[in-house]
């Protein structure tokens, strides 16, 4: 339009036309203006957000939008995310009909523990001129808490007692000796084992009695998590601090669920978080507000506080699952005479990571002297973890050395393991 008014100048048959353009343009742009601001029409919308959102999933966020217009209009939302998700592209486009109604899903993936505060919800809408937009703006400002992952909890709390959970990786352990408690006696069907039957029962009733037993029930279980400057390290956004906060969830509702008692606390100068291992049913609701709040400090973990304490305090024997990592054989020697302590009463499980940006690293072909040198180092490093494994079993004590993104089938299994085993 500015180009044909200046063009005008040279050529003035042009200034007519031009004028006609722009008294037009001035008539569609008030056309444009009368749709938007006066008719009758408007544009609701409405987000809705989770009560609280699971940390390292994905989380459905779901947006309602209504057009009460008499036309066809043009949308384009822009939601105002919390500042932790570092989005400020973020927008939806979308056509809607006279009198339709849309719903709008996307997901969110957290990755801190914490309060996340969404902003309003922005709606600008076009006629089908799309000279002209008109922004609506709905207060949906509020504050959602991002809570330790309780999805992977519901995840496995229906699977735990059946295959399924064989279909997730867990495995199933074949049962060694006869370490379970009594239930009762009855009447013996095939496929029950004959090293069961009870003889003197049998004489009475003149009929073969076996003796029913059940998995040992009301047995401690303690996850420990090293909340040191160790922990913070992080693995696809998030930190080990934070896998080990979601496993200990899931295997304590597994743990009570397989009628044993749950418990956890964390360390590090200090012991802190301390929820005492019960099978009541408010525990799993302590433990998750008790993980909600746990942070990694930086300071140097204690590894004798932590022996004193669990000697003070866990007195009946426990299994007691230690979350921590040790990235070389000298920062496990100088820990090793607390961990053998503790495993002298207790079942201890030492639970640690593998570095697998590291073991990715080292795998890569080397093009010169120096990269020889950077892989060398690190394939030093991806085997130190293997001798450290060796060094926990050689003094007698279980560790389980797993995948960040497989800590909690990893620790499941081991669990349901020592169960089966009947090593506790």
């Amino acid at each position: 339009m500015v180009v044909g008014f200046i063009g005008s100048y040279i050529f003035p048959n042009l200034l007519g036309i031009m004028e006609l353009l722009f008294y037009m343009l001035c008539l569609f742009l008030f056309t444009d203006f009368l749709l938007l601001y006066a008719s009758k029409g408007t544009i609701n919308g409405e987000r809705l957000v989770p009560d609280k959102l699971s940390n390292g999933d994905q989380n459905p966020i779901l947006i309602h939008i209504s057009n009460s217009y008499l036309f066809l209009v043009s949308l384009r939302l822009l939601d105002e995310l919390p500042h932790q998700f570092q989005k400020r592209d973020f927008e939806i486009r979308a056509n809607l009909k006279k009198g339709e109604h849309k719903k709008f899903k996307y997901q969110l993936r957290p990755t801190e523990r914490g309060g996340y505060t969404f902003g309003n919800l922005n709606v600008f809408v076009c006629t089908p001129l799309g000279l002209l937009a008109r922004k609506y703006t709905f207060n949906a400002a509020h504050e959602v808490p991002v809570y330790p992952s309780f999805l992977q909890l519901r995840k496995y709390d229906l699977m735990a007692f059946s295959n399924k959970l064989f279909d997730f990786g867990l495995k199933k352990i074949r049962r060694i000796g006869h370490t379970m408690e009594f239930e009762q006696i009855k009447e013996y069907v095939q496929g029950d084992d004959i090293r069961n039957i009870n003889w003197k029962a049998t004489a009475k009733k003149s009929q073969l009695m076996v003796n029913q037993f059940q998995d040992e029930k009301s047995q401690p279980i303690y996850s420990v998590i090293d909340k040191g400057r160790v922990m913070k390290m992080p693995f696809d956004a998030l930190s080990l601090l934070d896998y080990a906060i979601n496993a200990t969830l899931v295997l304590s509702n597994i743990a009570i669920k397989k009628q044993d008692k749950a418990g956890m606390f964390t360390f590090s100068n200090t012991i802190e978080n301390r929820v005492v291992a019960e099978r009541r049913s408010a525990q799993m609701n302590l433990i998750l507000e008790t993980l909600y709040n746990v942070n990694t400090n930086f300071a140097e973990s204690d590894f004798s506080r932590l022996y004193v304490d669990i000697k003070r305090n866990i007195n009946q024997r426990s299994l007691i699952l230690l979350y921590t990592n040790f990235e070389t054989l000298d920062a496990l020697h100088r820990q090793l005479p607390y961990l053998q302590a503790i495993a002298k009463y207790h079942l201890l499980v030492v639970v640690f990571f593998q570095n697998t940006e590291l073991q990715e690293f080292a795998a890569q072909k080397a093009a010169s002297a120096h990269q020889i040198f950077e892989r060398t180092i690190a394939e030093k490093f991806v085997y130190e973890k293997k001798l450290i494994v060796n060094e926990l079993r050689k003094y007698g004590i279980q560790s389980l050395l797993t995948k960040p993104e497989d800590l909690t089938i990893n620790t499941i299994n081991r669990y349901l393991e020592i169960k089966a085993r009947g090593l506790l």
